[in-house]
């Protein structure tokens, strides 16, 4: 659980350098205050996703835990539970809580079924 926990914030790094770098190639040129907005634009990308990540594996680990088991219906719940709590701590209205939940639960399904696969 935690290497896994591991790898997927190393990978959201790698996002954020690529976005970074990204950012500052199509602008042509940096300056000194273009380096310090794209890199406070990441940073706050890079806390959002690993908040996002950390909530997850802790509502997954907790269900696993009360189950017993390790199945596919864990990521499910685990991920339309962590879409819930993140759309509603941003606010949003009742549809858009409800979407992300659905997203979020169907996100994660699919990535469980894809690691099985492979």
């Amino acid at each position: 659980m935690i290497a896994w926990l591991i790898k997927e914030l190393t990978w959201l790094a790698f996002v954020a350098v690529s976005m970074l770098l990204n950012v500052l190639l199509e602008q042509g040129s940096i300056s000194k205050r273009k380096f310090e907005d794209a890199l406070k634009r990441m940073c706050k990308e890079g806390v959002y996703w690993g908040t996002v990540t950390s909530v997850y594996v802790g509502v997954e680990h907790k269900i696993e835990r009360f189950s017993g088991t390790r199945t596919w219906k864990n990521a499910m719940l685990g991920g339309a539970i962590t879409g819930f709590l993140i759309s509603a701590a941003s606010n949003n209205g009742k549809d858009k809580i409800i979407k992300d939940t659905i997203t979020a639960g169907a996100v994660a399904t699919a990535i469980e079924f894809i690691k099985h696969l492979t």
